[in-house]
This record gives structure tokens, sequence and C-alpha cells, in this order.
């Protein structure tokens, strides 16, 4: 093969080349003025249509924003829909929330709730683990769990009375007990019950919710929700001892109840969790 012939096939390769480069370049430009030409027809026949339509008025209708205003009224009516269903939803949240809280709670605790039962079998004599009446959602009675504090024999001469500090019928460190708040845990099983709630206002013995509902107005407003372990008033407010106490303790309640949501139930329960190794709040 000579040089010219080299040459000429050479020359033939690059032609080739050149081609080949410049077909693809030439379809895409052809896609793409037909895809101009389909997007300008289709804007031309809506510009068409929007003339038909505000010529059939006779007025020239003009095209604007929304005024801030009825964003804010649309997007208050969406989030007023939200909030609806959450707050109708709210309390099968709540009891999902509790039986959560409580199983674990139990699987948690069972060791401690052994061994404060073995040593109140061990300084006192009778039951480990006693229960009381109470008052709860809607005025409904129940019987309340707790871990035994007080002699058997506590209220035979006095009655049903309010706890008090440094109380005489406390069992062997009975009071160490209530600061942690162990006497309480077994409340856990009301919870899983449905009787009580881990979060609402505590729940009082019938007695004294006659005597304080002829004293505080708003008192009977605390069953409009479950009782609970612990509440606004536990972790905020001492321990009642006085009935100016037990206003400020129903002030709290009727807050919670209020502003209830699993937000707040959340942070009491945390806040419980501080309150319990701090002993406050307890008799």
């Amino acid at each position: 093969m000579t040089l010219g012939e080299i040459k000429k096939d050479l020359d033939i390769y690059l032609a080739i080349q050149r081609y080949a480069r410049a077909v693809p370049k030439k379809d895409e430009a052809k896609k793409l003025l037909n895809y101009s030409t389909i997007l300008a027809f289709v804007a031309f026949l809506s510009l068409v249509f929007i003339g038909f339509g505000y010529a059939q008025t006779g007025k020239v209708i003009p095209v604007s924003a929304p005024e801030p205003g009825t964003v804010a009224l649309v997007s208050t009516g969406i989030f007023g829909c939200i909030v609806r269903f959450a707050r109708k939803r709210f309390t099968e949240f709540k009891r999902i929330f509790d039986i959560l809280v409580a199983s674990i709670g139990i699987v948690i605790a069972s060791p401690v709730m052994a061994l404060t039962a073995i040593y109140i079998k061990i300084v006192s004599p009778g039951p480990v683990i006693f229960s009381q009446e109470r008052v709860g959602w809607k005025g409904n009675m129940f019987n309340i769990y707790k871990m035994r504090t007080m002699r058997l024999d506590a209220e035979k001469l006095t009655g049903p009375v309010w706890a008090k500090e440094n109380d005489s019928r406390l069992i062997k460190h009975g009071s160490v007990i209530r600061k942690l708040h162990l006497d309480e845990l077994p409340q856990l099983f009301n919870v899983l019950k449905g009787e009580m709630s881990i979060v609402g206002p505590r729940p009082e013995r019938p007695v004294f919710v006659e005597q304080l509902s002829e004293k505080i107005p708003d008192y009977r407003r605390r069953l409009e929700v479950k009782p609970g372990i612990t509440g606004l008033a536990q972790v905020w407010h001492k321990y009642d001892e006085t009935i100016q106490d037990v206003k400020k303790k129903v002030k709290y309640d009727l807050l919670y109840i209020r502003e209830m949501c699993l937000m707040v139930d959340v942070r009491i329960l945390l806040r419980t969790i501080v309150v319990s190794f701090q002993g406050r709040g307890a008799r």
C-alpha cells in the first residue's frame, strides 16, 4: 500500500468520525425544537381559554397572589384540623403511652419492688401490698395498690387523716420508702388495668373528695381525666398539709388538664425521675 492510499483511507476515517459526532447534535437540536414548539402551542391554547373565560364575565380579572390574611386563614384552618384530630385521638395515644411506660417500668422496677417487699415483710407483720379505695375518672371508684409503709392499725384510732412529716404511724424506714416513691411502684399495675394513667391528678379517698369539694369549687374538675401516678402538682408543688396546699395543687391539676399532651406527659415523667431521686414531695 502506497503512502497516498494510506492518506486517502485516513481522510475517509476522519470524515466518518466527524459525521458520527454531528448526527447526535442534530438529533438533539431537532428534539429541543419539537419540545419548544409543543410547549409554545400549549401555552397559546391556555391563554386562549383564559381569554374566553374572562370574556364571558365582561370584565378583566387580574391574576394576583393571595393576600397574607387569606393565607393565614387557610393555614390556620388546616392547623386547626390537625389539632382537632390530635385531640380526638389523644386519649388513644395516651393509653398506648401508658401501657408502654407501665410495662417497661414493671420490668425495670421488679428487682426493686421485690427487695422492698422483703424488707417490709421483715420489719412489719402483715401484707406487703395493700389496696385502698380511691375516686377515679368521672367519679368511678377503684382500688389503688401501694407498698405498705404504715402499721396495720395506723388509722384505728384517728380514722382517715392526711399523712404528715415525721408521721408516727410509719413502719421502720417507711419514710425512706416514701421519699424514694418506692411505695407508688405497684400502681403501674393500676395503669395496665386502665384505672390510672402515668400522668394525671393524684386520686384521693372518697371521704377527702367530699370534704374538699365543699371547700374548693373546682375540685371535682380533677375527675375529668384519669388519675395519675405522677402529675404537674407532684413535681412542682409540695405535699399537701393544709387546705391552702390543696387549693394550689388543684390549680396545677387544672392547668395540666387544659394543656395536656404527650410532650407534656413526657416532660412531667422526666421531672418525676429527678424529683424521686431528690426525695421531694413525699411523706
